[in-house]
């Protein structure tokens, strides 16, 4: 649409299903590399992306020209068939329901960015779940324990 203007900071946060820790390490970059090209095809501009075996984080510039869970849809189904094809699993791979959506300002990209990147040392202090739970306090978003992920 013509003189629209937008700016919209979107870090989305979801599990492998059941929480497992199966994605090796040795094909992080080959999947970052898939899910960058799956939100660049939609039109979104990827900032960050962080595989964890059980996890990831990824944070978007968006456009108004996709809702965000479509985005997600798009991401989780295609990569989940990626990952399996590819047997980068010992077994068929599935992300878990749900996902988190938190925004940000422009102003807090670089801080979101080295978060993002700094996982693996932020992860030796601090389960997933704690992470994930920090979120949702810190964005002061309401929620019913029975309604997150299924932990290990």
């Amino acid at each position: 649409m013509a003189n629209t203007f937008t700016q919209m900071y979107v870090q989305l946060v979801f599990a492998v299903s059941k929480r497992e820790a199966l994605i090796p390490n040795v094909h992080k970059e080959t999947i970052h590399k898939y899910i960058t090209g799956v939100i660049t095809n939609r039109g979104q501009k990827l900032i960050a992306i962080n595989l964890m075996p059980d996890h990831i984080h990824i944070f978007v510039g968006f456009k108004p020209t996709i809702k965000i869970s479509d985005l997600v849809r798009d991401v989780k189904t295609s990569s989940s068939k990626f990952i399996t094809l590819n047997r980068y699993t010992s077994k068929p791979f599935k992300w878990q329901s749900g996902y988190g959506g938190f925004t940000y300002a422009h102003s807090q990209i670089d801080a979101v960015c080295k978060y993002i990147q700094n996982q693996e040392t932020h992860h030796t202090n601090k389960t997933f779940k704690e992470e994930y739970l920090e979120f949702l306090e810190k964005f002061e978003i309401p929620f019913e324990e029975q309604y997150l992920f299924k932990w290990i």
